[in-house]
């Protein structure tokens, strides 16, 4: 058992989720694998229960029933990762915008400085491909809006691709994360840093999805416009 653990959520991956194990687990040092699927109806599921007869000590599979959101895939891997005693939790996408090829440098990052290790597209050295230019200035300005309102400095404040040092978690309380998308995002970044946690932004460079569709809605975008400043209220109580 690797004392890292990689953490993905999916829904209809069918297309990336055999390639993303193999590239992961091809990776040193090494890393685990959880899988948290939400009742994908393309077979995703099943692609990785029969992957896990030749990876049974670093592949695992939670099942879950229907969509029920990003936020709380993660809270659910989160508290898995705690009871199997993880050392560090990464998150990260099954589309490939996170390259496997980074989760080293993000575990490097929180081996030394930092509590969480944030793969940033906006910090210096990091970058966007693929993406009209639309989309590109609608997520850098949603992250500037985000500092604003917040005063945090996090150039990347919707990043999803991160690793967790166990203690951050442990502090945390999970329990009270209350919002599913990007605003999730936001919300585990602004927590750790309330509790005095070290945030540290690593370069990476965020590639849109070549097979599947993407997730990203109007209610996903709604809910992080209006949760940031939920967050920002519920400072000042």
């Amino acid at each position: 058992m690797s004392q890292n653990l990689v953490i993905i959520p999916t829904y209809n991956e069918k297309e990336n989720i055999e390639k993303m194990i193999a590239k992961v687990f091809s990776l040193k040092p090494d890393f685990d694998l959880l899988i948290i699927d939400d009742g994908s109806p393309d077979g995703t599921a099943h692609i990785v229960k029969n992957l896990q007869q030749t990876n049974q000590s670093k592949l695992f599979l939670l099942e879950r029933k229907g969509k029920q959101g990003l936020g709380t895939a993660y809270i659910v891997g989160f508290k898995w990762a705690l009871e199997k005693k993880y050392d560090y939790i990464f998150e990260m996408d099954c589309d490939f915008s996170h390259n496997p090829d980074d989760l080293p440098r993000l575990l490097s990052a929180c081996e030394n400085a930092a509590d969480v290790a944030v793969g940033s597209r906006y910090c210096k050295g990091g970058e966007v491909k693929n993406w009209p230019l639309g989309r590109v200035l609608m997520s850098y300005f949603a992250s500037v809006y985000v500092r604003c309102i917040l005063w945090i400095n996090v150039k990347d404040t919707t990043a999803g691709f991160k690793c967790y040092k166990r203690k951050v978690l442990e502090t945390i309380n999970l329990d009270k994360i209350k919002f599913m998308g990007y605003a999730f995002q936001i919300e585990m970044k602004y927590a750790a840093l309330q509790k005095g946690f070290k945030v540290v932004e690593v370069p990476i460079t965020f590639v849109d999805r070549i097979e599947g569709a993407s997730k990203m809605s109007s209610g996903i975008f709604k809910e992080a416009f209006f949760g940031v400043i939920q967050m920002r209220f519920a400072k000042r109580q």
